[in-house]
């Protein structure tokens, strides 16, 4: 049946509206909420990012208190919880799993800040006195259409002849979620906030769906496999001490480089420890408190990955 104009009623901000998972949250309420009256969609870049992400977030939830804002979702990410700087594995862990969260990168320790920030704001008092209700969502790693990652190791991959080099053991395992599953998330913990509020409110919940455990690897090669790339050999073939070097190195680069202009390398030192290390996440928590259950199945999540590479510009299909 279809809604009537009186009933849409629910006004939405999308924070970030234009960027990779924004882009997808925007399409999903337009899609998928009966009651969206309207869709606001802010995107300011201001840097160096990472140092106003804080700031950032202390200004949305400033401004829900004064405008009578009272419902909150924010995007935090596994990374607030691991892999740490140890190096320590999160086997098939849940929101309640003990774990140390210990960082170094400026990544996961902003993020940690800023979900805390809109945790502690649950039940504070907004104009018109009602409490404000938040709630923060923690994605695994998000792959998808539109994942700048995702295209940047598919073009390395053309150009080293179609092929990519195995640096990570087959072993060392990764959750991922389709980036579908996650802005389907997103609407749904909005959707249900204001009538489960005292389950709801200052909780989190890692995002998940039915995408197999995998090392990174490998798991991108269900992608860009059918796309004429393949990962040469089985085995381990780049000493690990090399691949540490040369993370160190870009990051003396990507400092040197600062003043000039941005230069974010695939490697790093970050980006090689959080690959090196299993993460895989096992929970039902955001079913039981508010419903979710995956919009896109595995085989769907994957099809659609899989046009979206071959659709890019340059691709070997």
């Amino acid at each position: 049946m279809a809604e009537s104009p009186e009933a849409r009623e629910l006004v939405y901000l999308v924070t970030g509206g234009c960027g990779f998972l924004g882009e997808h949250v925007v399409r999903m309420l337009l899609q998928r909420e009966p009651r969206l009256l309207e869709l606001r969609v802010f995107d300011l870049h201001l840097g160096p990012w990472l140092e106003e992400l804080k700031t950032g977030t202390k200004n949305v939830i400033e401004a829900c208190v004064q405008t009578g804002t009272r419902f909150l979702v924010y995007t935090s990410s596994m990374e607030v919880v691991g892999p740490n700087i140890k190096g320590h594995p999160f086997y098939r862990g849940d929101e309640d799993t003990p774990y140390e969260a210990a960082h170094s990168h400026p990544y996961p320790c902003s993020k940690a800040q800023a979900e805390q920030l809109v945790l502690e704001a649950n039940g504070r008092e907004v104009h018109g006195g009602l409490p404000l209700v938040t709630c923060a969502l923690r994605p695994t790693g998000i792959y998808g259409e539109g994942h700048q990652i995702m295209r940047d190791f598919y073009r390395q991959g053309l150009r080293l002849g179609g092929r990519l080099f195995r640096a990570i053991p087959a072993s060392v395992e990764h959750g991922r979620v389709y980036v579908g599953n996650v802005a389907w998330m997103h609407v749904l913990a909005a959707r249900e906030l204001e009538q489960r509020a005292a389950l709801m409110g200052g909780q989190v919940y890692f995002c998940y769906d039915d995408s197999p455990y995998k090392s990174y690897e490998d798991f991108n090669m269900e992608f860009l496999g059918p796309c004429g790339l393949r990962l040469v050999e089985s085995r381990l073939l780049v000493p690990y001490w090399l691949l540490v070097l040369l993370a160190a190195l870009n990051a003396l680069l990507q400092w040197l480089l600062r003043p000039l202009f941005l230069y974010a390398p695939l490697l790093n030192p970050y980006t090689l420890a959080v690959a090196n290390t299993t993460f895989t996440v096992s929970t039902d928590k955001a079913q039981r408190h508010f419903g979710y259950v995956p919009l896109f199945s595995w085989e769907d999540s994957r099809t659609r990955t899989i046009r979206w590479v071959q659709a890019m510009e340059g691709s070997a299909q």
